[in-house]
């Protein structure tokens, strides 16, 4: 694989935010921008975009406070709204008009937002384990542990924390798996030990300030003409059966997904979702 290209852009209130760029930015083909979870940042998705740089120009962003790119003073800016007027600029600076967005989790929250308030910067939406409401035993159990995780010691440490918090929704990853998604979420500080990439002060807004966006479901009805995948983790705690039965009634040309084997949320490199992801591209140019 050829190694993405590094990116900054600096955002309206001053900080200097990253992705990563995959595939030719002269591709035909409508560009893919791939929005990560609360916790999470652009490096999940390596494996699919690698995969699909191969016929697209893909972005991954780190959102504020996330992977490479700043902390925010203020925590009270880590909420959707914020992020919907990060990856405006990122399009601007990127001189994209629109382009296909892969939004997991809270990804696709800023997904939905975006398509409702900047609708023609979004040509379709691939949403992963998320829908226009949390599921209460999953949003408290995400709320539980957000920016609480205690400093790590070694990898191994680091291991058998990420194992802690996410073994529910990927109980068969081998021991190589997981290290290589400790990869992903950890850096290593100048004396060695594992960090985890995120700014502790993303669990205070979770808790306190919340999403801070329009009613969800609105959102969720502005989609109404535009195509949309739905990625559902068959045990997921987050996208409840009953929260996909609702979308599903509401928004009946919506394509399903159900991922098995996987809780909150699907990795992207199970076969039936890049099965699922590159069928949906195919509608695009």
């Amino acid at each position: 694989m050829t190694a993405p290209e590094e990116f900054r852009y600096e955002s309206r209130d001053g900080l200097s935010l990253f992705c990563r760029l995959y595939g030719r930015r002269e591709a035909e083909t409508t560009p893919v921008l791939c929005l990560p979870g609360i916790t999470r940042n652009s490096r999940d998705f390596q494996d699919l975009a690698a995969h699909l740089a191969a016929q697209r120009f893909v972005v991954t962003p780190d959102f504020r406070g996330r992977g490479r790119s700043d902390a925010d003073p203020d925590w009270r800016n880590y909420h959707p709204q914020t992020y919907v007027g990060d990856v405006v600029e990122l399009l601007d600076a990127l001189e994209l008009e629109s382009a296909v967005f892969v939004g997991t989790s809270l990804g696709g929250l800023v997904s939905m937002a975006l398509n409702a308030q900047h609708g023609g910067r979004v040509a379709g939406v691939i949403l992963n384990d998320v829908g226009p409401e949390i599921g209460a035993a999953g949003l408290a159990r995400i709320k539980d542990y957000i920016g609480r995780a205690p400093p790590v010691a070694n990898w191994d440490e680091a291991v058998a924390q990420l194992r802690g918090t996410y073994e529910i929704a990927w109980p068969d990853l081998s021991a190589d798996e997981w290290y290589r998604l400790v990869r992903r979420s950890y850096s290593e500080a100048n004396d060695g030990r594992p960090v985890l990439d995120l700014d502790p002060a993303v669990g205070d807004a979770a808790r306190e300030v919340g999403t801070n966006l329009d009613d969800p479901w609105i959102l969720f009805d502005a989609l109404r003409g535009t195509p949309v995948l739905l990625l559902h983790g068959e045990t997921s705690d987050i996208l409840t059966d009953e929260i996909v039965a609702r979308m599903r009634k509401r928004l009946p040309e919506l394509i399903y997904v159900r991922v098995p084997g996987r809780g909150h949320v699907p990795l992207l490199d199970e076969a039936v979702c890049i099965e699922a992801i590159d069928d949906f591209l195919e509608r695009f140019g």
